[in-house]
């Protein structure tokens, strides 16, 4: 029988240690404190390790024959490298079926599946907050009903546009609930370039839920930049960003609670190019609020929500949730199951 690997490892505390002897890895503190992990317990799934932190050879020789995953981020959590092992590569099946899917309807399937599943996550936050719910029902008749066939591009232009048809009001349905300090001038949800704090505070909520979904993606043997719902181009991590798509209420969640207790004096302005003949201010959370933020969203990804984890548990993790997702969309493009529709956890 095959269990779970519930285990995670993060090296963050400057000074630690990893290595591996005796059938154990084992992690020392810098105050010398010693955990030792035994390998054939095979509980151990991912490490991450931060700058600051030294891993020995035995460890990466460890990690690589029990497949365990280990990871290289930034000090604020931004994933830079993974270990990948000789026969990683060996996932060939998974990565072909991806892209036939492409043509063979499965990948129009995925991504009617990712613009619902938002709908439904956002629903979840609007009534947390007694807002204005989606009509599911109408949503998922238009979605149904788009026309379009096999042709794959067609049918990401329409369910693009019934995505931003109800996203924006979606946003303008929960932006009266930040503080007002916080939305200040601002009305609407920017992506590109925005200057207003609430607007760059999403963006770097949503850069971190994009760590988690690449890392999952990349555990799941899955190509990160050959999505459905977006387009494919050079440098764009396409599937990842269909993913987080279904993830952003989630995020959108820890915001609004994060940003109740904030005032003007935790903001700051830089001068920034507007472009290259226009400069301006762009608002920002000071650094020590910013790096509070990233660290409460790694803790808020680690809490449990009341979907059970998959051979393990009756609740998940939120990173956990978004990894075993991964797996089961990989499932479904490899035919080991019939269909694939997101979890969406409640709030």
């Amino acid at each position: 029988m095959k269990f779970a690997k519930t285990q995670k490892i993060v090296l963050n505390g400057f000074g630690s240690y990893l290595g591996a002897q005796q059938g154990c890895l084992i992690v020392k503190d810098k105050q010398k404190n010693v955990q030792k992990y035994p390998l054939f317990e095979n509980l151990v799934g991912e490490i991450q390790v931060k700058p600051g932190n030294s891993i020995s050879t035995s460890a990466l020789c460890a990690c690589a024959q029990w497949g365990i995953n280990l990871l290289i981020t930034s000090p604020r959590g931004k994933p830079l490298a993974s270990l990948k092992a000789i026969d990683d590569d060996s996932h060939v099946k998974t990565r072909i079926c991806q892209y036939q899917a492409l043509t063979n309807g499965k990948g129009i399937d995925i991504a009617k599946q990712v613009v619902y599943g938002k709908a439904q996550g956002e629903n979840e936050l609007l009534k947390k907050y007694g807002l204005r719910q989606h009509d599911l029902v109408k949503i998922k008749e238009s979605i149904d009903n788009i026309a379009g066939g096999s042709d794959i591009e067609q049918v990401r232009k329409k369910l693009l546009s019934i995505e931003g048809h109800f996203s924006e009001n979606y946003f303008q349905a929960i932006w009266p609930v930040f503080p007002k300090v916080v939305r200040g001038a601002a009305d609407k949800r920017m992506t590109w370039k925005a200057y207003d704090i609430v607007n760059n505070l999403f963006n770097l909520s949503y850069t971190f839920l994009k760590w988690r979904v690449h890392v999952a993606i990349i555990h799941s043997k899955l190509d990160p930049f050959g999505g459905y719902l977006h387009s494919e181009q050079f440098g764009k991590p396409s599937l990842v960003l269909d993913l987080i798509e279904v993830y952003r209420y989630l995020a959108d969640n820890h915001l609004l609670q994060f940003t109740k207790d904030l005032n003007k004096k935790d903001f700051e302005f830089k001068i920034e190019n507007f472009s290259s003949s226009k400069i301006g201010k762009r608002q920002y959370l000071k650094k020590d609020l910013a790096d509070k933020l990233m660290e409460d969203l790694n803790n808020y990804f680690e809490s449990k929500v009341d979907i059970p984890r998959i051979r393990h548990g009756y609740k998940s993790e939120i990173e956990t949730l978004i990894g075993e997702e991964a797996g089961l969309l990989a499932k479904y493009l490899r035919g080991e199951t019939g269909k694939w529709s997101p979890r969406i956890a409640s709030l």
